[in-house]
């Protein structure tokens, strides 16, 4: 398994464009509803951004015990 600098994983963003195609996708679901395939997509970017957290989330654990 690789192995990341925690620092580094702290420091990820998503690029602009997929933030951007999310927040478009959200405002759309709450104006007219999404397709199967908008959900989808929808659904796929949060599966990712949850992975995001979980991975930062981790990361914190690891510099807060490297401290200590």
């Amino acid at each position: 398994m690789a192995k990341l600098d925690p620092a580094k994983v702290l420091e990820f963003h998503a690029p602009q464009t997929m933030q951007k195609r999310v927040d478009e996708l959200l405002t759309k679901k709450q104006e007219k509803g999404l397709t199967k395939n908008e959900q989808e997509e929808l659904d796929h970017y949060l599966i990712l951004e949850h992975i995001v957290r979980l991975a930062k989330s981790r990361a914190r654990l690891h510099l807060a015990q490297a401290r200590a």
